[in-house]
């Protein structure tokens, strides 16, 4: 590890991959300030974990959904250790038709309030400071359910609030890319299935029937699930080696958008 100036505030770190990309930048010696609301039964492993790195860090108990707490918490963040330079969105809740049913109002703006507004607020509270860093840079997390939307086997994930959510989330990426340049760069990492995000070791998985499952791994080209440590390695890229890349999207899903169907052989021709 070798320790830097910089300080990434990463939202959602208590567990699944907010908590990998939290204790991967600390490892690299970014101090972080890493956001946690429910679960508080993995509080106890995230704060041993955190600080068997031995990077300085803060952990946050910030409700997103109050606009007025994020600004506290940034406040915070600076009053403690005076600068930020990144930040990590990872903010959502996945609209699983599967766990959740049909909709109800309450359930629609939740999912609204978590996946698209608690970003909007962070990034505001944020970028005063991003820009002062003079290299800042931030990453949005988002689905895929923004391009496939309630479609095919992920018709059981993903529902159309959560799906117009994360297709708002590209808009916004474009957009604070223009406020932060040129000393703010502001990408998207769009996320397909994943082991904790929409896969195993999430409730909504547990509720599909193995045929369900199934389908899900034969629609993705690559034919597996997403793991944590590859999301990881994109916000390493992300962050440290895109340093011409602003507004972009890249999506790291195996290639189920493109679904599992494959390319027949050319059939001979006329002669």
């Amino acid at each position: 590890m070798r320790p830097n100036q910089k300080v990434a505030l990463v939202l959602g770190g208590i567990k699944g991959i907010g908590n990998a990309i939290g204790l991967d930048l600390l490892r690299r010696g970014t101090r972080v300030a890493a956001t946690w609301f429910d679960w508080p039964e993995s509080l106890a492993a995230m704060q041993t974990d955190f600080a068997d790195t031995g990077t300085e860090h803060m952990i946050e108990r910030t409700d997103l959904l109050d606009t007025d707490a994020i600004f506290g918490l940034v406040k915070r963040i600076l009053d403690r250790f005076g600068r930020l330079d990144i930040l990590i969105n990872n903010i959502e809740r996945g609209g699983w038709p599967v766990v959740h049913g049909r909709y109800s109002r309450e359930q629609w703006d939740l999912e609204m309030a978590t996946t698209l507004r608690a970003k909007q607020w962070a990034f505001e509270a944020a970028l005063p400071h991003l820009k002062a860093s003079g290299d800042g840079a931030v990453v949005n997390l988002s689905s895929i359910a923004g391009i496939v939307g309630r479609s095919g086997p992920a018709s059981y994930l993903f529902n159309e609030g959560y799906a117009a959510a994360n297709r708002g989330i590209s808009l916004l990426t474009e957009t604070w890319a223009r406020l932060g340049a040129p000393h703010v760069r502001e990408n998207e990492l769009m996320l397909g299935i994943f082991e904790t995000r929409h896969g195993p070791h999430t409730r909504g998985w547990g509720l599909l029937t193995e045929a369900q499952r199934q389908a899900i791994v034969d629609h993705t080209p690559l034919a597996g699930i997403g793991r944590a440590t590859d999301v990881v390695r994109a916000i390493r890229f992300l962050l440290e080696d895109a340093p011409f890349m602003t507004g972009s999207v890249m999506r790291l899903d195996g290639g189920y958008p493109l679904g599992g169907d494959p390319v027949a052989p050319m059939p001979k021709g006329v002669v």
